[in-house]
């Protein structure tokens, strides 16, 4: 059928490079030289080089969705460079049929010198598209970006958002069978995002997307299929999107001791969730009960300090504080504070999150100890959503006393 038809197929595709650039100007020479497109040893690595992208394959039909995650490095980027022609692979091919749209760099595609105006007929012709084409939708495109204050004004003159906005506009409106966009919707205000997804839901049943992002809810709000690259090579592929959004956020987790400040009055022996040690991948059900065990050791004869527990999100954004502890419930043995805290029904988002801890002096409130990342913990639940609260709620309609 027409609206199933293959838009983009990779095959076997891998890129390398080398760390250093003049052995990798060394090495350009020397395949020229030798003409090494046929030989066997371009699938070996040569001294500090590495596989940036390794042996990716699928097939996107039109329709669907394709999210590709993983941390930074793990081989996004390259690929999407692939797949736009802007380089060539070591191995494997990509291809792609009708007209391509790509968002893979804030500005890419753009000459800073001309207008936005200009730009829209210079990226229009780039996707394939006639003059006239073009200026029976250039209304719409600057109505969409919201620039027409600013349409006349050279792009080197727009802020980041006004580029995402242009850049966006033109692939949208243009309505290319393929859509490559890389990151930028995350330098969009709310506002212009949502629209961005109203747009990709009104243009997905005719187009195929690939679509890069940091942001799991965005991943979540538009994928049908998803890889999740670490890298260069594929980790997880398939159509369970939040089976790979969970495998993604298990990746931040850590065990650095991440010491921020200590007066040597304290030292941390200790830290669990729900009886589980670092050694473990903590999971924790959305509602479930949340208890941290912590053990510290006294190094200098004080009065016990105030406690307070802090959980920042993946992005080290401080999402709640735990209430700071009664500190005369905690009486030292032997020079060690051994207590725990609770959290009944925890209703925190779909994510990762750390756990940081800060002590201060219960007489005179002065720091004595803060040390952030104590210990990671994931947050498990079907829904991704974009806010950090999930909080359970009951409906009851008003219509009907």
């Amino acid at each position: 059928m027409q609206d199933k038809e293959i838009l983009v197929k990779a095959e076997g595709l891998s890129k390398k490079f080398c760390k250093d650039l003049k052995t990798s100007l060394w090495y350009g020479v020397k395949d020229l030289i030798a003409n090494l497109s046929s030989d066997d040893r371009k699938r070996t690595l040569r001294d500090k080089e590495f596989w940036a992208v390794k042996d990716i394959n699928f097939e996107l039909r039109r329709g669907e969705c394709l999210g590709l995650i993983g941390h930074n490095g793990a081989g996004k980027s390259t690929l999407l460079k692939i797949l736009n022609g802007l380089i060539k692979p070591d191995e494997g091919k990509v291809t792609i049929k009708g007209k391509v749209g790509a968002l893979i760099e804030l500005g890419a595609g753009f000459n800073p010198i001309l207008s936005g105006r200009e730009n829209i007929y210079n990226n229009g012709a780039v996707l394939g598209f006639s003059r006239e084409e073009i200026r029976e939708k250039i209304e719409d495109i600057i109505e969409f970006a919201e620039l027409s204050e600013f349409i006349d004004m050279p792009v080197q003159n727009y802020s980041s958002g006004m580029k995402v906005r242009l850049g966006f506009a033109v692939a949208a409106q243009m309505q290319p069978d393929v859509l490559i966009i890389d990151e930028v919707l995350a330098v969009g205000d709310l506002g212009f995002v949502l629209k961005c997804f109203k747009t990709i839901d009104r243009i997905l049943p005719n187009t195929a997307i690939v679509f890069v992002s940091h942001s799991m809810p965005m991943v979540s709000r538009i994928c049908n299929q998803i890889i999740l690259m670490d890298k260069g090579i594929s980790k997880f592929q398939g159509k369970d999107v939040a089976g790979a959004i969970d495998l993604y956020y298990s990746q931040f987790v850590t065990n650095d001791s991440n010491l921020v400040f200590d007066d040597g009055s304290l030292e941390l022996k200790e830290v669990k969730v729900n009886s589980m040690d670092p050694s473990h991948q903590i999971q924790v059900h959305w509602e479930d009960d949340f208890k941290i065990d912590l053990k510290f050791r006294l190094l200098n004869d004080i009065p016990v300090p105030d406690f307070f527990l802090i959980i920042t999100d993946k992005e080290q954004r401080q999402v709640a504080l735990l209430k700071n502890l009664n500190n005369t419930n905690i009486n030292p043995s032997n020079g060690i504070l051994n207590f725990s805290v609770l959290h009944k029904n925890i209703q925190l988002s779909k994510g990762i999150y750390s756990i940081s801890i800060t002590a201060r002096s219960s007489i005179n409130k002065e720091p004595i100890y803060r040390q952030n990342s104590i210990i990671n913990f994931q947050l498990i639940h079907k829904d991704e959503v974009w806010e950090p609260f999930l909080l359970n709620s009951t409906f009851t309609d008003l219509s009907n006393p």
